[in-house]
């Protein structure tokens, strides 16, 4: 280690009096001397007293002195074996939060690494948010992050948590079932994904007493009640697997396996059980010498009793992507009973239940702890990916829950390269998982040769095949299906993207057309008078003027009022040209998310419009005898001239008609016929009767524009069944 690292030693400190304190922190130095050199230890003893002497009269709401808590947290942190820099981090990680002492003086007296270890471990409680719920996804994005750059932050923070749900009891009510809700939702998961299964079954089961109190005590009671009897089957069951595998050549330890509560619960809940239906199913775990051998001891397994077609599953040949290997299998064991076996080596058996964590416990096995730093570390970096692309705190924090629920499926790219999937994933997600640019050009799919929908649940074995177009760009409707969290953070960030340029390119053209009654185009307001108009208001960038007009945020006519004040400041000027006022803006009706058609009115190419500024939302363009603009003719800074742009491109507006017609039978056979003939598009139909005698037909249609739209009239008319049509406005009312 470097001696930067080490720190200044601190000075003399008495350790507390209390008994209580020395005890504790005595059976965590016989711990750490088991496999720390004397002079770490030392180390460590100093970080003990600083926070001893930091958190001196501060106690916990069971009435114990505070320091009890880091030094249980440090005992945890040992128990994993991790390093000094870690153990001290342990001991301090609430230093910061609870008291005055700062990062700097952490560096100072016991190195960088743990100061940065701490900090990552502190609440970012300076900062002022909006709403709890913001604050909480914050601290976990600060908490994520800093795990991304070192793993021994969440190992240390999974001990805070787990010792802090073990001493839940003289908490209030509410706030246990919070504090359990977000063991579930967040830190349970996280531990299951780092492999420290130990540790995730008792957050689980912790969580579960918390949150569900009476549920737990009911579920615990019953399982007592029928454990006895459960105990001659599986030591029936155990002892004719013993017998069986040395026949088979196989040394093996066979162990049976106790249902957790939360695991019955859950699959109680999720699958439809009852308690016995669930209890009625029996776990064994076989450890094996060798990867042989595993294969060889599910042989002899199949040969005693008969394997349950499609429940088998190798995560020997595919790793779960938290590194855990094992052979799973169901058979039907004696009274037909489900017999649940786990067939692994040694070093699979580390790894199941220490993960992550093995790196420090078992040094042995070193090519399987290198493949799974691999990929943890690759885990981390596609968190910092997330960040890049997630905007608040909030959708971070959602996107990263999504990727925590671990992958089932594993399907293969062309190439035969695996990839492990969330269960429900599509070929959307398939596409980001392969690259970034794969998912925003995907236009279609092959699923195992065969094109298919992307909104396809993709299955275990699906080869995927992604194919993309050099212009296209992700569909704002994949977020109702895409499952993993990089494909949602993608596509909401390329959206959030394409909006932010079209609203900078509509914001630039309203600014234009409201700087125009003042003499001026955007082109002749000067540097100097941008300058001291952002320096006013706080903003750096003229875009972010621009994308705000183009969303509503500012008005037009407001900020050019403003900008021809600060220009009139450079009177005098010889070069400024007074162009004519020019006419209104104009509209193509396919801009995008910046210009929205009103679906009120519905305005199509040809009719009277009028734009109005909607806060957030960009412009909405209505006609001209909308009911709902009327109310802003008065207010001229909300409203903008607006025209349609002539010789637009071919696209298709809708438009609302009411036709009414006589009752006769094919009426609207002949009404669609007669709209269709005219080239154009029906969306929907619907129909109500009036008074028996006539029939109204109320139809959506796709449309160039006025004059197309007055052709269909037309051809509609003509039909003698039809007594009367109508264009519908934005009030209900037919014209």
């Amino acid at each position: 280690m470097a001696s930067s690292d080490v720190g200044v030693p601190p000075p003399p400190f008495r350790p507390p009096a209390s008994s209580v304190l020395a005890l504790d922190f005595q059976q965590l130095k016989t711990k750490l001397l088991g496999y720390l050199k004397a002079e770490d230890v030392g180390r460590i003893e100093a970080a003990y007293h600083f926070a001893a002497n930091a958190h001196a009269g501060q106690f916990r709401i069971s009435g114990e002195p505070y320091v009890t808590h880091p030094v249980a947290v440090a005992s945890l942190v040992a128990d994993w074996r991790l390093d000094p820099q870690a153990l001290i981090a342990a001991l301090l990680h609430d230093v910061m939060e609870d008291t005055h002492i700062t990062k700097a003086e952490i560096a100072e007296r016991f190195g960088k690494v743990a100061a940065e270890l701490v900090d990552g471990l502190s609440k970012l409680d300076k900062i002022e948010f909006r709403s709890q719920e913001e604050a909480q996804a914050e601290n976990f994005r600060k908490m994520l992050l800093a795990m991304a750059s070192d793993l021994r932050v969440i190992l240390i923070k999974l001990a805070d948590r787990l010792h802090n749900m073990r001493t839940l009891d003289h908490i209030r009510a509410a706030k246990r079932r919070r504090i359990a809700s977000e063991t579930l939702e967040i830190y349970a998961p996280i531990a299951n994904r780092l492999g420290l299964n130990d540790l995730y079954r008792e957050l689980q089961e912790l969580a579960f007493r918390n949150k569900y109190p009476l549920r737990y005590a009911v579920l615990a009671k019953a399982i007592r009640a029928a454990r006895g009897n459960r105990r001659e089957v599986v030591g029936r069951i155990r002892h004719s697997i013993e017998e069986r595998l040395p026949q088979w050549g196989i040394s093996a330890e066979v162990q049976g396996r106790e249902k957790h509560l939360y695991g019955i619960y859950r699959k109680m809940v999720e699958k439809h059980l009852s308690f016995s239906q669930v209890l009625d199913i029996y776990g064994f775990r076989v450890i094996v010498r060798d990867v042989p051998s595993c294969y060889l001891a599910l042989g002899a397994l199949h040969s005693m009793y008969k394997p349950v077609p499609g429940k088998f599953k190798d995560y020997l040949s595919i790793p779960k992507a938290n590194g855990y290997q094992s052979l799973h299998t169901t058979l039907i064991g004696p009274f037909g009973m489900p017999v649940e076996v786990q067939v692994r080596t040694r070093e699979m058996h580390h790894i199941a239940e220490s993960g992550v964590a093995s790196h420090w416990l078992y040094k042995e096995d070193e090519k399987t702890l290198t493949e799974l730093q691999q990929r943890t570390h690759s885990w981390l970096q596609s968190l910092l990916e997330l960040q890049s692309t997630s905007g608040e705190a909030t959708e971070f924090l959602e996107h990263v829950k999504i990727d925590l629920f671990p992958g089932e499926v594993y399907v293969f790219s062309p190439k035969g390269t695996i990839f492990s999937m969330p269960k429900g994933s599509t070929p959307v997600d398939f596409a980001y998982a392969v690259h970034t640019d794969i998912g925003n050009r995907c236009v279609a799919c092959r699923i195992n040769g065969d094109l298919m929908p992307l909104r396809s649940e993709l299955r275990n074995g699906d080869q995927i095949e992604i194919i993309t177009a050099a212009h296209a760009n992700p569909n704002p409707a994949w977020l109702s299906y895409a499952r993993t969290g990089k494909a949602r953070s993608q596509i909401r960030h390329f959206m959030k993207n394409a909006q932010q340029d079209e609203s900078i390119a509509l914001g630039e053209r309203l600014l234009n057309q409201a700087l125009r009654p003042h003499g001026l185009t955007l082109g002749q307001v000067s540097t100097f008078a941008w300058d001291r108009f952002l320096r006013d208001r706080g903003v750096r960038y003229k875009k972010e003027i621009f994308a705000d007009l183009g969303l509503g945020k500012r008005l037009p006519a407001i900020v050019a009022r403003r900008l021809a004040e600060v220009q009139d400041l450079e009177s005098g000027r010889p070069d400024v040209i007074k162009p004519k006022p020019a006419g209104a803006i104009t509209i193509r009706g396919s801009e995008g998310i910046a210009v929205q058609l009103a679906r009120c009115c519905r305005p199509i190419p040809g009719d009277p419009i009028i734009g109005t500024l909607r806060k957030g939302q960009g412009l909405e363009v209505h006609t001209h005898d909308c009911p709902n603009v009327a109310k802003l003719r008065g207010d001229r800074g909300r409203w903008v001239d607006v025209d349609w742009e002539h010789g637009s491109d071919e696209r298709l507006f809708d438009v609302a008609i009411r036709v009414l017609s006589r009752n006769s039978r094919g009426v609207l056979a002949r009404v669609a016929s007669a709209i269709a003939e005219e080239d154009c598009n029906i969306q929907s139909v619907s129909m109500d009767s009036e008074q028996g005698t006539y029939t109204a037909l109320h139809f959506i249609l796709q449309v160039r524009d006025r004059m197309h739209l007055a052709k269909v009239m037309r051809a509609v008319r003509r039909q003698p069944e039809v007594v009367r049509i109508g264009r519908v406005k934005g009030d209900g009312r037919v014209g």
